[in-house]
């Protein structure tokens, strides 16, 4: 069966963190929006993918769009509305409710999926937000370097056709820039081609950050709760990187700033108290159980959680065996029930090998929770994926351009057309091609509207990690406050263009619209500029 969608003024394929920013900020420009998600979920790293916000330590006093705090702000209020606090949790202004060190807000991925449904709702109540679940972007049609049309295939098969005067990719690995004839890379730039000091000499498209199956899992101590042994267990036990101190799966694994071997310690239900969690002084990972805890104990009123929960997205489940993209669907498949049994591999050793501070070995109290999750099985409904194909850009960013070695006291490089802004450390995962971590210091830097522009497509715009960085600019510009500020700026500049009758590309040449779109995004409360601090 097929069925056509006409009357948008924009299609956004891809229901993550990018394509949720851009279908708010064209809603409150007026623009119809089609919005459609391969999965059944919106909001891709929050929900689906199982990862609170990845931040700098500057977030809640600037450094992030006004629309991304409310954001914020919204799961802190869910939290003091519905949950019973206690009256110090409900009283802190920047109230952490699982207490973990990566982040100021770790809280549960189905909490960020009823935030991010609250705030759409009025727009699919008016009509003028239409969302299409498990809808997978299949073909697309060009007429010389413009989209004519955009179908996806339904989960039951069906397919419906979009046309609309402008498209946005924000799915996560870049998956409509093939579709439509954009020219794009994938991986290692060589330092022939970018002058980047990390990069190799010689480019290596199909090699790619290792992407993560995350799992949610709270300790009931005295019961057993062990899964069954995954069929290919004592494989995931044995393997070893090159680069990593001993197996993997283990406690032991490199420090990404110093990629010496560190043992962390794992120890459920820790009473930590207040947690610092501010990567520019600590990287949180030292103590697992903290490390990305999204429900703790200590923010609830005596009696109502027995154990916290924490999330697993740690050094020991990235896959490297293989990337997803650029391969057949065969691979692709087999790399993901890779990913996936890498992490059930990683939860049944916790439950029966994982030395405890007793002297005794493993913790089969862990128990999945499907709940926190909002899953069958307590494991994320899709991989958390970390790097994605890149359009060729007018302008991509270099590592010289936000290295805090390259720039020093001066600061990331300043860009006259900047959109937006964003911090992070140049932080790379080990990588399919078989390297280690790439963690660097990096300057807050700013968001070029070059980036957003295609070499030669004129109404297909990038609105996640899809943007002209480069494999090594991309580990700063990934994270969840810069792909929600790209995917505003991307619906924005399409209402400002059809608004204007002007081509994107054209606002960025005509001084006159640059200036006016930019002005159009500081009132909206994107902020296009730093104060004078220095990055980590």
């Amino acid at each position: 069966m097929e069925s056509r969608i006409t009357d948008a003024d924009l299609a956004i394929i891809g229901g993550g963190v990018g394509g949720v920013a851009a279908a708010l900020a064209a809603l409150r420009h007026g623009l119809r929006v089609v919005l459609t998600e391969e999965g059944d979920r919106i909001g891709g790293q929050f929900t689906s993918q199982g990862v609170p916000p990845d931040e700098h330590r500057w977030i809640e006093q600037f450094g992030c769009t006004a629309s991304y705090r409310r954001y914020r702000d919204a799961v802190r209020d869910h939290y003091r509305t519905w949950y019973p606090l206690t009256a110090a949790a409900r009283n802190d202004p920047h109230l952490n409710p699982g207490l973990g060190r990566v982040g100021a807000l770790c809280h549960e991925p189905r909490v960020s999926g009823a935030v991010l449904r609250a705030l759409v709702d009025p727009y699919l109540s008016s009509g003028r937000l239409r969302i299409l679940l498990g809808a997978r972007p299949v073909a697309a049609q060009t007429s010389g370097d413009r989209v004519s049309g955009v179908t996806v295939r339904r989960a039951d098969g069906g397919l419906v056709h979009l046309t609309a005067p402008y498209y946005l990719d924000a799915t996560e690995l870049g998956d409509l820039l093939p579709l439509a004839g954009v020219e794009h890379v994938t991986g290692f730039e060589s330092r022939h081609d970018t002058g980047e000091p990390s990069a190799p000499d010689v480019a290596q498209p199909a090699n790619m950050q290792a992407f993560s199956w995350v799992f949610a899992v709270d300790h009931r101590e005295g019961e057993d709760h062990v899964i069954d042994r995954p069929a290919r267990y004592d494989h995931w036990r044995a393997y070893r990187p090159d680069y990593w101190p001993g197996s993997q799966i283990g406690l032991t694994a490199p420090d990404p700033r110093t990629r010496e071997p560190l043992t962390r310690t794992f120890t459920p239900n820790l009473t930590s108290g207040p947690v610092l969690a501010d990567q520019s002084q600590d990287p949180g990972d030292r103590e697992l159980w903290e490390f990305r805890r999204a429900v703790a104990r200590e923010q609830y009123e005596p009696g109502f959680v027995t154990s916290d929960v924490t999330l697993v997205n740690w050094p020991m489940i990235d896959y490297v065996d293989g990337p997803i993209i650029g391969v057949s669907e065969q691979d692709k498949e087999r790399h993901l029930a890779g990913a996936r049994e890498l992490s059930e591999s990683m939860l049944y050793w916790l439950q029966t090998e994982a030395p405890r501070p007793d002297g005794g070995r493993g913790w089969p109290g862990l128990r999945l929770r499907p709940d926190v999750m909002d899953t069958p099985d307590g494991f994320a409904a899709a991989p958390y994926i970390r790097e994605s194909r890149r359009i060729r850009a007018e302008y991509t960013v270099v590592e010289q351009d936000v290295s805090l070695a390259v720039r020093g006291e001066a600061g990331a490089a300043p860009y006259d057309d900047t959109v937006g802004i964003g911090m992070y450390r140049i932080d790379l995962h080990p990588s399919t091609g078989g390297d280690n971590y790439i963690d660097v210091p990096s300057c807050p830097f700013q968001i070029p509207l070059g980036a957003l522009l295609p070499v030669r497509v004129r109404n297909l715009l990038p609105a996640g990690k899809n943007i002209g960085t480069t494999h090594i600019t991309n580990g700063c510009y990934r994270l969840h406050p810069v792909e929600w500020n790209i995917g505003e700026a991307a619906a924005s500049l399409v209402a400002y263009c059809l608004k204007e009758t002007v081509e994107p590309h054209d606002v960025r040449r005509k001084d006159v619209h640059l200036r006016s779109f930019q002005s159009a995004l500081k009132a909206d409360g994107v902020e296009l500029a730093w104060p004078e601090i220095k990055g980590y």
